[in-house]
């Protein structure tokens, strides 16, 4: 560390502060406080020392002489850690009641599954994250088996970037009546014949791109194995036969313009399916008259 930073004028520290608590920001008490701003416009040195206060890992910037003994800090670190934990569990379940209703159930929620869902959840301190675990803490206790085991490992995993990008999936995902299938629609063809071979219209091939979904995206989802990376094939559809979709909270009808037409789209997972049951109905209307337009060759798509 350069000697350049003043640690003391950053970091206060109490010897004596033996009890467990929180430390918030060192700045002016009397000016408006805001932890995002002020840890965004920090320098990425200042930052790691705000981190390490407010986990009780900042003894090594201080003079020896004013270091706690080695086993207080390691006390004192673990009774703050304890602390975070109960609040963001705390926290999610609050939120949690607020997604559920005061109906009787004949179902009892498994102790099993919440002891691990709160390993797994008791972590997490973003808000918006918070908000997404109480959601799936609500959405199984009113429906058991809404979501797995390995669901919950696989969000526990997940970021903010990951969420937002499973979030703009959704807003452009098709499903069945009941969401057991979702995936996002990628273009369509009418399968190759010797009266069609030379027709330059017989394929289509969306720029999901220009829905804000790109191929990196997919891949990102499918490395957290919420979508396959391969795109999979509806079943060929003979002249005016429809296949219904569900189109965030809409109906949308496909029906086939010619014989033998396919549908292409990149496919949810199972874990991605349960997950996508977390977002809000949010439809892209832009994609949907992309889709209309397209696709006109060989589908004619109503909603």
């Amino acid at each position: 560390m350069s000697n350049s930073i003043d640690e003391n004028k950053i970091i206060k520290h109490s010897p004596e502060q033996s009890s467990p608590v929180i430390i918030e920001n060192d700045e002016d008490s009397n000016a408006p406080r805001s932890s995002n701003s002020t840890t965004a416009n920090a320098s990425s040195q200042k930052q790691i020392l705000l981190l390490a206060k407010k986990f009780s890992l900042n003894a090594a910037f201080l003079p020896e002489i004013k270091q706690a003994p080695i086993e207080d800090r390691a006390f004192r670190r673990k009774k703050i850690d304890e602390l975070r934990k109960q609040q963001n569990m705390e926290a999610i379940v609050l939120r949690a009641i607020q997604y559920c209703s005061d109906e009787n159930m004949t179902d009892r929620a498994d102790q099993d599954w919440f002891s691990s869902f709160v390993i797994l959840a008791e972590g997490i301190s973003n808000k918006n994250m918070q908000d997404l675990w109480a959601k799936i803490l609500a959405g199984e206790v009113s429906k058991p088996g809404s979501f797995s085991l390995k669901t919950l490992q696989t969000f526990r995993t997940m970021g903010i970037t990951e969420a937002k990008l499973l979030a703009k999936a959704c807003s452009l995902a098709m499903s069945d009546t009941r969401r057991k299938n979702i995936r996002v629609i990628s273009g369509a063809y009418q399968v190759p014949t010797l009266f069609n071979f030379f027709n330059k219209q017989r394929q289509q091939q969306l720029d999901l791109n220009q829905a804000g979904l790109s191929y990196a995206d997919i891949l990102t989802l499918a490395d957290n194995h919420l979508m396959f990376e391969q795109e999979t094939e509806s079943h060929s559809l003979a002249k005016g036969e429809k296949i219904q979709f569900n189109y965030n909270g809409k109906s949308v009808s496909f029906v086939a313009k010619k014989a033998d037409c396919i549908l292409t789209f990149y496919k949810f997972t199972p874990i991605g399916t349960e997950l996508a049951h977390l977002i809000n109905d949010n439809a892209d209307e832009s994609y949907l008259s992309i889709l209309k337009t397209k696709l006109s060759e060989n589908f004619s798509i109503t909603n």
